[in-house]
């Protein structure tokens, strides 16, 4: 859990000039990029944070406002039938059942195919000419226009960011395993997500009064959005989170238009757990940039070189209006990829030798660093050697969720 005095970790900024560079075909590099590389490793590797973020992505600024603006008010639709009907017409989903009215997160998916390009600015320059200038005001007078494909327009250029990072991470470590198991997929999962605020619940249950906390929304008190775990991909990809303020006279009835406010701690409220210090780490990151966490595939496939971040978003206290909004990107190897086990302890092990992705074979138990790893089934209990993608990702969410899951009355 975040306290006040947590320590917060500021991303190292890769340059998407820089990316570009180091993606491309060239053999030989000035030293400056040598440089580059040896940062991305250590914060991507063993050592680091599992995380980075990525700065100065052409085009991208106004199409990520747009798109997550428009993430509260799809959330709060009352009329359930309109909503189903909208997003059939976008051609997206919700993994969440959005009849819930005690949910805390709203997401909307799709499954977006490749569309790769020479380079990202290409593919965030969208093709329809009235995406360019929008902003969030234009959102509340044409409402929910060109949603499915802002989706896939802001969808594919961080599939590019995520495929160009793997190249580099291949470069530096040797071989192509990683690009190779993403151009196989194919596709990637896109997620649009609400985190709804106190108010919001309370608007979905038909109540403005905040005195009061009832028996069944007890969960949107919880000190966290979203519980502690694992991206089992290869790499997740996200926008920095947009923080929306709700209006406290807003109509029980009608989404709760709000406008755009900074973080009131200046950080994103995504958290991880760094096993070498045995902390939680809260992360700052600009608010233009794109983040990147290494997932249990990547760090499969790369033999430890990279390392998967245990992560959770946290709740801010004393903001009951405050909702936050983040667009996702899932970047995932085929489901037919075949997954090895390597040995953790010695490839993967931090300097104090308390890695939370370790397993005692004799006992086949993970060895927590704290209580959150107590929250977390072990990667040893879900991944069998040469299990498909497919099979290791079903027993993930089996164990995390399923009817005997660790998180599954949480």
């Amino acid at each position: 859990m975040m306290t006040e005095e947590s320590e917060t970790l500021e991303l190292y900024n890769l340059h998407y000039s820089d990316l570009m560079a180091l993606s491309s075909s060239a053999h030989h590099l000035p030293t400056q990029y040598k440089n580059i590389q040896s940062l991305i490793m250590k914060n991507l590797g063993p050592s680091g944070p599992g995380l980075l973020a990525i700065t100065g992505v052409p085009n991208s600024s106004h199409l990520r406002r747009t798109l997550l603006s428009m993430a509260p008010n799809l959330a709060l639709l009352t009329n359930q039938d309109h909503r189903k009907r909208l997003l059939k017409d976008h051609g997206l989903g919700s993994d969440v059942p959005l009849k819930n009215i005690d949910r805390t997160v709203s997401p909307f998916t799709m499954q977006l195919k490749y569309n790769l390009k020479p380079d990202v600015s290409s593919i965030c320059k969208t093709n329809h000419s009235d995406t360019e200038g929008y902003n969030s005001e234009m959102v509340s007078q044409c409402e929910f226009k060109n949603l499915g494909n802002m989706f896939k327009d802001l969808g594919n250029c961080m599939i590019e960011l995520g495929l160009r990072l793997a190249r580099v991470c291949d470069k530096i470590i040797g071989g192509n395993e990683l690009e190779q198991s993403l151009l196989e997929s194919c596709s990637a999962k896109g997620r649009l997500i609400h985190y709804h605020s106190v108010l919001d619940n309370l608007i979905l249950q038909g109540t403005r009064s905040t005195t009061k906390k009832t028996e069944t929304s007890c969960d949107i008190y919880s000190d966290l959005w979203q519980q502690w775990h694992y991206d089992y991909g290869v790499f997740t990809i996200l926008t920095s989170p947009m923080f929306m303020l709700g209006l406290e006279n807003c109509g029980s009835s009608q989404p709760c238009d709000g406008k755009e406010c900074p973080s009131p701690s200046g950080h994103t409220y995504l958290q991880i757990f760094d096993p070498n210090k045995n902390s939680v780490v809260t992360v700052k990151a600009d608010s233009e940039s794109f983040i990147v966490q290494v997932g249990e595939s990547g760090d499969v496939l790369s033999k430890g070189k990279l390392r998967a971040t245990l992560h959770s978003v946290c709740r801010p206290k004393n903001f009951e209006r405050l909702s936050r909004e983040t667009f996702v990107v899932f970047l995932q190897p085929s489901w037919s990829k075949r997954l090895y086990l390597y040995d953790f302890s010695v490839e993967s092990s931090s300097s104090n030798g308390e890695d939370s992705r370790i397993c005692d074979e004799e006992n086949r138990s993970q060895k927590p660093s704290s209580d959150i790893g107590k929250l977390v089934p072990p990667l040893c209990d879900r991944l069998k050697n040469g299990m498909t993608f497919a099979e290791f990702s079903r027993e993930t969410t089996k164990q995390y969720y399923g009817s005997s899951g660790l998180q599954s009355k949480r």
